[in-house]
């Protein structure tokens, strides 16, 4: 890789970090190429990325995008995106799936970097389209209860009517 390439990846790196709310950093080790791509399809789902790159290079991107703290090493696969807390859910589900594979190491997430027992933590919290769902139940359970009182007052006046 040429210096003109590296400080390329490190540029898209580094513009990219800024712009994102979470960034998981993992272990891929033992992972077949067919299975890194089913995560980085689940990834690209919800308008995230995922990449391998050389630890100097991404610790450099994440020390000029202002999100350091962790120094990489070993064989790291960098996932990011807007979502933290689909980010969180993508990466703990992956990691449950493809055991002594795929480890969470740490994810940059709220302003600071968390271990993985915080991201799997944050993974089991309800997403934005289940809080919606509990809270509409939670607005229409008056009208339905007060739609299933009107329909037992009517049946109970029929049986007594008749």
């Amino acid at each position: 890789m040429t210096k003109a390439q590296k400080a390329e990846v490190i540029d898209f790196l580094t513009s990219s970090f800024k712009e994102t709310e979470a960034i998981a950093i993992c272990d891929y080790k033992g992972l077949t190429v067919k299975q890194l791509e089913t995560l980085r399809n689940r990834v690209r789902v919800v308008g995230g990325n995922t990449k391998v790159v050389k630890n100097t290079l991404a610790n450099i991107a994440l020390k000029n995008a202002g999100k350091d703290g962790y120094e990489l090493s070993e064989t790291n696969v960098l996932v990011w995106g807007n979502d933290q807390l689909q980010i969180a859910k993508i990466v703990a589900k992956f990691a449950s799936e493809n055991k002594e594979l795929f480890v969470i190491r740490q994810a940059y997430i709220d302003g600071s970097f968390k271990n993985a027992e915080e991201i799997v933590a944050l993974s089991k919290l309800p997403g934005r389209e289940e809080l919606l769902g509990m809270l509409l139940s939670t607005w229409t359970a008056p009208i339905r209860m007060f739609v299933t009182g009107l329909d037992n007052l009517s049946k109970k006046n029929e049986a007594q009517s008749a």
